[in-house]
């Protein structure tokens, strides 16, 4: 065997590449510029990205959060030679879309709204391209911005419509498969044994599972739009359908074994292996469509961006870090330490006209509230009718312990809500709306109304109830809080107590709300 020489070798031709090759761009000295403000916002709302991490550990719903950043990394990535080559092109647009988005997010975090603090905090990621590198960049960077809202804890308002769907869905295919089914909202009775549709079973996390992947799978083979758009149309579509499918086998084999299968952890186990095979069939089927992708080109004019270009980047990067940097800082100097412990211990409330005070009786459920306000629990009566009305007065509202925060089991661990509406009640002087709400537990029924006193106005609006909580916060004035609650039991084959849940307002609530307003407050 002999070597090649040196003046040989050096002759050879160099293989040519598979695909063009873009020249490596001049760095663009807007890209830098933009990465500094861009982990200046990380830091500044640092606590707020922090929570969508913590909300990501501790909810397999949510989960795929941890995938989503280092997906939307690559993807930003795998442009940095079209970024680098593009001039800036600040836009005074993204400037005040910087603006806005900091108002929300300080409305947001003075009433504690934390999925819009967060959805806002991530808006700032793009409105700031917009501000120093202009349009160009944002187009080019559009998806994996875009990407970023998916790692965004949102969907539990889904929760409600998705579970009615899946019992529905499951109630009419057991129908159809012959099998007698009875159903009161989402539970439903087989002779072989009694289920529920619970949050676990509604099918959130297969939706926002296959929403991400979906969208994903969108943007890496096809390049219309129409069909971009059709993919995720049946990424999130076919796993609600598929959720049904799901849960009607699930019962079925637990129908058909008298209960012995997939009644415990196991039917989480075939829910996961179902969802894993319908996806991939729903990306098998849509891979026979894809289109190629265009070859990645790049011009060869790499000449650096003018000085005047260069400088306007400059001072568009220094007005998105001050105008990110203000918001953080209203939010701190508006939240006051919590005032010192009230004296008052109790609430007191003097028996409403035409009804009495039902001495030591325990109310037939308890909300569970955040933090620890004071309250009132007092049940009363006319004739044979039965009333319990629960108060509970914050003097102070904190992160956490407030009025609306979410909890696991609102109602208590016994009762689960059957149904969920706003009505609007009719009172001699006022019209009142009330959040309805019909509690099941075996054959009980309980009727429960919500109203809130928010600063002083009566409202069942939870937006209306975080809007006036922030005006508090930002201008100085009342920022406490009642969480009004009447409720009367009754049998599920008797119709809802409404006409003696009105009754009881009507007399009552003149004192509730003069008891509310002698306690004491600060602004």
């Amino acid at each position: 065997m002999t070597l090649a020489s040196p003046t040989v070798a050096a002759s050879m031709p160099s293989p040519q590449p598979m695909w063009p090759v873009p020249a490596p761009a001049a760095p663009s000295h807007g890209v830098p510029l933009l990465m500094l403000a861009m982990a200046t916002i990380v830091l500044l709302y640092h606590a707020t990205f922090w929570g969508m991490l913590e909300v990501w550990s501790r909810s397999q719903t949510f989960a795929h959060g941890f995938l989503i950043v280092p997906i939307s990394l690559w993807l930003a990535w795998r442009q940095r030679a079209r970024l680098a080559a593009l001039p800036p092109r600040p836009s005074m647009a993204g400037v005040l879309l910087l603006f806005v988005l900091g108002v929300v997010w300080l409305l947001a975090d003075l009433a504690y709204v934390q999925v819009a603090e967060q959805y806002a905090a991530t808006a700032m990621l793009p409105a700031s391209v917009l501000a120093i590198l202009g349009w160009p960049a944002l187009r080019l960077l559009a998806f994996p911005l875009s990407y970023l809202f998916l790692a965004v804890p949102f969907g539990e308002v889904f929760l409600p419509p998705l579970i009615d769907f899946t019992a529905g869905f499951t109630v009419g295919a057991l129908h159809l498969s012959g099998v007698p089914v009875f159903r009161d909202g989402n539970y439903f009775s087989l002779p072989s044994g009694n289920w529920s549709v619970v949050e676990a079973c509604s099918g959130l996390r297969y939706v926002i599972a296959s929403l991400a992947l979906g969208a994903l799978f969108a943007h890496l083979h096809f390049r219309s739009t129409r069909r971009r758009l059709a993919v995720m149309a049946c990424a999130l579509l076919v796993p609600i359908l598929a959720n049904g499918v799901r849960a009607w086998l699930i019962v079925m084999l637990g129908h058909h074994s008298d209960m012995r299968l997939a009644v415990g952890v196991d039917h989480l186990v075939y829910g996961w292996l179902f969802f894993g095979l319908v996806m991939l069939l729903l990306l098998l089927l849509a891979s026979r469509w894809r289109e190629r992708m265009p070859a990645l080109t790049l011009a060869t004019n790499q000449a650096m961006p003018p000085h005047g270009a260069l400088r306007a980047a400059v001072k568009a990067a220094a007005a998105c870090i001050v105008i990110a940097a203000a918001w953080p800082a209203l939010a701190w100097r508006s939240e006051e330490a919590p005032p010192p412990e009230r004296q008052t211990t109790q609430l007191a409330l003097p028996a409403p006209p035409g009804w009495r005070l039902v001495p030591a009786s325990a109310p037939d459920w308890s909300a569970t509230l955040a933090g620890a306000p004071l309250r009132l629990h007092a049940t009363y009566r006319q004739g044979s009718s039965e009333v319990n009305l629960q108060l509970a007065w914050y003097a102070h509202q904190a992160r956490h312990a407030e009025l609306l925060t979410h909890q696991v089991t609102p109602f208590g661990a016994r009762w689960l809500p059957l149904g969920q509406q706003t009505r609007r009640l009719r009172l001699p002087e006022r019209t009142l709306q009330v959040r309805e709400t019909v509690l099941a537990h075996g054959g009980e029924r309980v009727l429960v109304w919500r109203s809130y006193q928010q600063g002083g106005v009566l409202t069942a609006s939870p937006a209306l109830v975080k809007l006036l909580l922030a005006r508090g916060k930002l201008l100085g004035m009342r920022q406490d809080g009642a969480d009004i609650m009447v409720s009367s039991a009754y049998d599920e084959l008797a119709p809802p107590p409404r006409a003696r849940l009105q009754a009881f307002l009507q007399a009552a609530l003149p004192g509730i709300e003069q008891t509310l307003q002698g306690v004491p407050h600060a602004p």
